[in-house]
């Protein structure tokens, strides 16, 4: 059984998507692009600003099932410009995280008109 996760502070789906699914102890989120929740305009012109936003976006579908990033166990990542953007978005990412940080798979994308899209997958523990 899956339910839907909805928040009005994340960005809201333009497509065929949910923000999140809780299924069993585990969350799913869609992949969240830099989207402002209030207008639906992407946030920023560079990889730090744009990178917040997406995390702010994801914590907001966490919080809606009483969970928080420390909560995350998988990421995925698209970055635009993996090169040239990798380590000023891991510098931003990682601040986000407590160690042990989940794990992660980071890929270049061709993303439309954003710099970094990321989703993640977490479990409400005991």
């Amino acid at each position: 059984m899956k339910k839907e996760l909805r928040s009005d502070q994340g960005a809201p789906p333009v497509g065929a998507y949910s923000q999140g699914l809780v299924v069993g102890d585990f969350v799913y989120t869609s992949g969240m692009g830099p989207l402002d929740p209030e207008t639906g305009e992407v946030v920023g012109d560079d990889i730090e600003t744009q990178t917040h936003q997406v995390m702010r976006n994801l914590g907001a579908v966490l919080a809606a099932h009483g969970l928080g990033y420390d909560d995350v166990i998988k990421a995925t990542v698209h970055l635009q410009h993996l090169k040239r953007d990798f380590a000023k978005y891991n510098e931003v990412y990682k601040s986000y995280f407590t160690q042990p940080y989940p794990v992660r798979t980071t890929v270049g994308s061709d993303l439309m008109d954003i710099l970094v899209e990321i989703d993640f997958v977490a479990h409400k523990g005991d």
